[in-house]
């Protein structure tokens, strides 16, 4: 008889309920305290076979060290067991010894497995194990198979999550969180703190070869760049107060890093002769010790005196762009564990608005990567979805629907965990906006963004775009401007400048409206908005001929697009905004 005869004589098939539960974070728990994250698993593991098991008739399979697998008969009994160990580990495990708290979440489905004396096998335990994955800390998410199964007498808060996408699953699963009546809601949240931003420190500039009058240039400078980096959401700038302790001093790179807690530092210095100011400066890699960028810059010393230093400028935007290059060149080049949390994220952002389509693909698995390690952060769902809305609108999308349920089930999981996530409601409206083409949902969700976050630039942006199709110029260069204002850091910056230029399109500013997507199109060439805006821009403008040549541009880039697939896909055409634009790309050649 060959081994595999001995399995199937020891495999049985029956309907059992599965429940998959994990430890959150526990990784990084396990890093801050190995022993006493280990000791209070044994702890709960023991009252689970001592307690929760008997008392639900159900079957421990194996634990793992930071999961654990049950099988039941009853759909009722493995919830209402999933219930008693969320509540023992927020009511009875004692955080660790920084206060960190211990939480679990539990996925339960129900379907036909095959049961050995040692372990439970099949695609129904695999399927338990995804839905896991929805669930956020202290949660239980169930499929149908078991909503079906539960007893009316369960005293359980049951929230329909809708059809989900879950990894390496090919059809959508219908999900449902399930939960004690009493407790669900008022379960305290157990975020764990994630470093998400690229850590920088700017050390005051030493003086070289100038007056005493000049001494506090490198104040003066150090302010200004401080000022400029703390304007981009992707970085986290040590404030001057504690850079500013650095002043003078002969500190290594290594002790600035330790002390300031940072990864990056930008440092520098300047000499003054007669009105020229020249500035030598760099930005390092404190784990390295490598420079990443140094430039030696030029100015009259005057010029930092007014608001918008173009010098600092140069500084604080140079800083800023080689540390998302830095980010997605690390994306690209090694494999995704490896990388931290913020390259992950910051990869994942700057590769989205790329022109190639190897690094839009690969944006999507770095926020995947991102939203698995931590599932408590609303921002990589909130980029996800903007990444299925992104992808529609270049034309890459056949299933407009699936798309649209996609992007949606990713603002939903930002907003289940962060529901005052001003970037999660603006990218929502989006996605109602150009996926669903509801601009109704769209503009309310957009308004109610800008309300919660005046200073959300997206929300803004996105506001500003509703506005130029519906026809409210005004209200829509007001939006756009304000968007800008708030973004000007922002590695999006050819997206922005690209929607301000509908803004000034609809507003009849033609002439704006080409220098604005011009200045986009330098930025990124591939964006069909930019060209589509362009083409119907130079036609108003009476410039037929660079309409034809942007028009030539746009199907070499896309070469079976028409006219009617613009229409077909994009809301704008349903008012004047877009029927101007589709005759504009008749009148220069698009195919109808």
């Amino acid at each position: 008889m060959s081994p595999l005869d001995d399995a199937e004589l020891t495999l049985s098939r029956r309907l059992k309920v599965v429940l998959l539960v994990d430890l959150v974070e526990s990784v990084v728990l396990m890093q801050a305290d190995e022993l006493g994250v280990i000791a209070r698993w044994q702890a709960f593991i023991c009252y689970v076979n001592r307690i929760i098991l008997p008392a639900n008739e159900g079957r421990l399979v194996k634990s793992l060290g930071d999961g654990l697998m049950a099988e039941f008969d009853s759909a009722t009994s493995a919830v209402s067991a999933a219930a008693a160990m969320h509540a023992w580990m927020a009511e009875r495990c004692e955080p660790l010894f920084d206060g960190r708290p211990l939480a679990l979440r539990a996925g339960v489905h129900a379907a036909h497995v095959f049961v050995g004396r040692d372990d439970v096998y099949g695609a129904g335990v695999n399927l338990a194990a995804r839905v896991a994955t929805l669930a956020e800390p202290g949660e239980t998410v169930a499929t149908a198979q078991v909503r079906d199964l539960l007893d009316d007498v369960l005293d359980a808060d049951i929230h329909d999550l809708g059809d989900c996408h879950l990894k390496h699953i090919d059809e959508p699963v219908r999900a449902f969180r399930v939960g004690p009546a009493r407790d669900l809601g008022s379960q305290p949240s157990r975020v764990l703190p994630v470093q998400l931003h690229a850590t920088v420190a700017v050390i005051p500039f030493a003086c070289h070869l100038a007056a005493q009058e000049f001494a506090s240039v490198g104040d003066l400078l150090a302010d200004g760049i401080i000022e400029r980096l703390s304007l981009s959401a992707d970085l986290q700038v040590v404030s001057r107060l504690s850079s500013g302790s650095f002043k003078g001093r002969s500190s290594s790179l290594n002790e600035i890093a330790t002390c300031l807690d940072v990864r990056y530092v930008v440092s520098g210095s300047y000499t003054v002769s007669g009105s020229t100011l020249a500035v030598t400066t760099e930005l390092a890699d404190a784990s390295s010790g490598h420079t990443l960028w140094a430039a030696r810059l030029q100015s009259d010393w005057r010029a930092l005196l007014v608001p918008e230093s173009e010098l600092i400028h140069q500084v604080a935007d140079a800083v800023h762009s080689k540390l998302l290059e830095s980010a997605a060149v690390k994306a690209c080049n090694r494999p995704l564990p490896t990388l931290r949390s913020y390259e992950l994220f910051l990869g994942g952002i700057t590769l989205m608005h790329r022109a190639s389509p190897d690094g839009f693909e690969l944006s999507r698995r770095l926020l995947e990567s991102l939203a698995e390690r931590h599932r408590t952060v609303a921002s990589a769902h909130a980029w996800l979805a903007k990444w299925y809305v992104l992808r529609t609108i270049q034309g890459a999308v056949d299933d407009l629907p699936r798309a649209a349920s996609m992007a949606l089930e990713h603002t939903r999981r930002a907003l289940r965990t962060e529901p005052t996530s001003a970037l999660a409601l603006a990218v929502e409206g989006f996605v109602y906006a150009h996926l669903k083409q509801d601009i109704g949902s769209a503009s309310r969700r957009l308004a109610a963004a800008c309300e919660m976050n005046p200073s959300e630039g997206l929300a803004w942006l996105f506001s500003g775009v509703i506005h130029a199709f519906l026809g409210e110029p005004e209200m829509a260069l007001q939006s756009g401007h304000k968007a800008l204002a708030l973004s000007p850091m922002d590695p999006l910056r050819y997206y922005y400048e690209s929607l301000m230029g509908s803004c000034e399109f609809s507003a009849g500013h033609y002439e704006e409206a080409i220098r604005w997507c011009e200045r986009s199109r330098k930025r990124n060439r591939q964006h069909l908005s930019t060209l589509r805006v362009l083409i119907a821009a130079y036609t108003a403008a009476d410039n037929g001929a660079q309409a034809i040549l942007i028009a030539n541009e746009l199907r070499r880039l896309k070469p079976t697009y028409t006219v009617a697939a613009y229409e077909a896909q994009s809301v704008a055409a349903r008012y004047p905004f877009g029927q101007q634009i589709a005759r504009a790309l008749r009148s220069a050649g698009i195919p109808g």
